[in-house]
């Protein structure tokens, strides 16, 4: 069955053509699919003689609402969504003044194992269609009656593990046609998968890469993100000036602050003077507490002390505002909590 929702302008003018129908047919469609609609018969002006040839051929990827939480703190809303398939993944929508965000998932869990994610608990399930990737904005978008401006991809999963259905999800999310939101409206999160960076560096995309660093050196990284055996802080520091210098753009560092872990002075000394001189923005993250290990987060005079360190050097920082902590908004929560269907 043909993934339909995943399908570029051109690909669905073919399918079209081959079904007998005329090429303004496939313009219809696209804006369908682009639209949010969960089946066929919600295609109005579609003929219902071709509605049958696409039922026959393809299906439409939806991110039904298995569960719903809104914090009574600031608005935050957490989603859990069943797929096609009865797998769960979990997105958090967050207001802000310019607008409205959603942080999306793009895996089914995730193989990357830093010890400090919930996502990783259980492992990698499977990867995210481009169509389910839209289906998740679109779900949170009817049932809040919003419009949503501004997407991070820095859910469940690594988004370069799942590198070209990715790449699909934002040529479609950014067409004229469907939800037009520009790259310059999306940040894409990496836990330091260099291979990915290369590649999307080519690709010359006005996003916002963010990279999550989390340690200034190879034996804390290495002891709470694995990927590090891989690509270590140099080298992928070294990517990092790269993918600046081909795009442009500015990057975007998360680091998790663990208490007694990675938040000690040394730490922004560390870290400031690796980074001094780099077009980027730390984005210090008072970091989630989960019953799967025993990290607490800093205190919030830890988190002033290290923003202040890492400003005496000139590398802009901030500390990421917590939303929707009455509700386990971080990624991998939920889900673990209610599992899989």
């Amino acid at each position: 069955m043909i993934d339909l929702r995943s399908m570029l302008p051109d690909e669905i003018e073919a399918l079209t053509a081959e079904l007998g129908e005329p090429k303004f047919r496939a313009k219809q469609l696209f804006s369908w699919l682009q639209s949010g609609v969960t089946s066929f018969d919600g295609m109005t002006n579609i003929p219902k003689s071709l509605r049958e040839k696409l039922s026959a051929v393809g299906y439409i990827a939806n991110a039904e609402i298995e569960q719903k939480f809104e914090s009574q703190l600031d608005g935050t809303v957490k989603f859990l969504f069943r797929m096609n398939d009865g797998m769960n993944i979990e997105s958090v929508l967050m207001k802000y003044r310019h607008g409205y965000s959603i942080c999306i998932s793009t895996q089914v869990g995730c193989r990357m194992g830093c010890s400090f994610c919930a996502s990783t608990v259980n492992g990698l399930d499977r990867s995210l269609t481009a169509s389910e990737m839209l289906a998740q904005i679109m779900s949170a978008q009817n049932s809040c009656g919003v419009r949503i401006s501004n997407i991070v991809l820095m859910g469940m999963g690594e988004p370069f593990d799942n590198y070209d259905n990715v790449l699909r999800f934002l040529e479609l999310v950014s067409h004229p046609d469907g939800l037009n939101i520009g790259m310059r409206h999306i940040s894409l999160s990496t836990c330091g998968r260099v291979d990915g960076i290369r590649r999307m560096m080519n690709e010359k995309l006005q996003l916002t890469l963010s990279v999550s660093l989390h340690a200034p050196n190879d034996r804390i990284r290495t002891a709470i993100m694995p990927i590090n055996k891989k690509w270590n802080v140099d080298t992928l520091l070294t990517a990092c000036r790269d993918y600046i210098d081909a795009t442009g753009r500015r990057i975007s560092f998360e680091y998790a602050m663990i208490k007694g872990v990675n938040d000690t002075d040394e730490c922004a000394h560390e870290l400031a003077n690796k980074l001094r001189g780099m077009l980027c923005h730390v984005n210090l993250i008072p970091a989630n507490e989960i019953r799967e290990n025993d990290y607490v987060r800093s205190d919030a005079s830890r988190l002033c002390r290290f923003k202040s360190i890492l400003e005496q050097y000139g590398v802009t920082t901030t500390v990421r505002r917590t939303l929707g902590s009455d509700i386990s908004a971080s990624c991998g929560q939920l889900r673990q909590k209610y599992g899989n269907k």
